[in-house]
């Protein structure tokens, strides 16, 4: 017996962050979009715990106690009492160290999926509060589908989405470290205000429509990526005069997003981002998206 967990990447429509709080963390007012772009978790009955990972840059992927997939199973277990004699095999799809929380995906994916192979039934706050000590995207993967995180992005209230949106997502060579990108922002923003969600923007996501949510996408640390990685404005302005009604780094980077109209704008941004050399591939996808079990 197995079971696959499919669990979405996100993209931050807002990303309003904080100035640092006294544990090195900051307050953040993040709206989340699932995004369809996946990556598969498999859990397997194991004799002792081993951890495999397939797709594009799987080779970037560690693969040892510091992944965390393998240590959500493991806090799992150690909340129920169980060993952790489980396989897991990562179908890596989500860019790596992209900016739109693929290893984050993985350990929302792994919860879910031990969850079942164990029949542990973990009860829905359980599990988000186990995502919270893993990461503070975890939570949001674990749900899917909109909404807004604040605190450090792990409190979630969900978002009202009037309909689907169409993305271009441009892959770049290599990552960005997420806290390199935060202690730019630091230097960049020293005098940063409390963060706050932007009502036109939820306005603008329960309208399902893109020509309204356009300029209200907002991401703080844009400019910190930009800083570490100059050559990203080449490729968010490759693909805004390909026709994208808007382009953002996607968190911390470096995958950067296009909002585009419809599906077929979404494909001619694509292309020209492809053939625009700017980036290493563009993809096209859909949102909002939402994890899924299978047996």
């Amino acid at each position: 017996m197995s079971v696959t967990v499919r669990v979405p990447a996100k993209v931050n429509v807002q990303l309003a962050v904080g100035p640092p709080r006294p544990d090195g963390f900051h307050d953040l007012a993040n709206v989340f979009l699932a995004v369809g772009l996946y990556d598969e978790v498999t859990a397997t009955p194991a004799a002792s715990p081993r951890l495999t990972c397939t797709g594009p840059d799987a080779a970037h992927v560690p693969l040892d106690d510091s992944n965390l997939a393998a240590r959500a199973a493991r806090l799992l277990a150690a909340h129920h009492g169980v060993q952790p004699a489980v396989a897991l095999h990562i179908a890596k799809d989500i860019p790596v160290a992209g900016g739109m929380a693929g290893g984050s995906a993985d350990a929302a994916a792994a919860l879910l999926a031990c969850d079942a192979l164990w029949d542990t039934r973990t009860p829905r706050e359980v599990l988000l509060a186990l995502g919270a000590e893993l990461g503070s995207d975890v939570p949001f993967a674990l749900v899917g589908g909109a909404a807004l995180g604040e605190g450090r992005g792990e409190r979630l209230t969900g978002v009202k989405v009037g309909g689907t949106f169409y993305w271009v997502f441009a892959v770049a060579d290599g990552g960005l470290s997420t806290p390199a990108v935060y202690r730019a922002f630091d230097r960049l923003r020293p005098d940063a205000p409390p963060p706050a969600p932007s009502p036109a923007l939820l306005d603008a996501l329960r309208s399902g429509d893109p020509h309204a949510l356009a300029p209200t996408l907002v991401n703080d640390l844009q400019p910190a990526a930009l800083s570490l990685r100059p050559t990203l404005a080449d490729t968010l302005a490759c693909g805004t005069a390909s026709g994208a009604l808007a382009a953002l780094v996607s968190g911390s980077g470096p995958t950067c997003a296009f909002l585009a109209a419809d599906a077929g704008a979404a494909h001619r941004v694509a292309a020209a981002l492809t053939a625009s050399g700017t980036c290493r591939t563009a993809r096209v996808a859909t949102s909002p998206a939402l994890p899924e079990v299978r047996r």
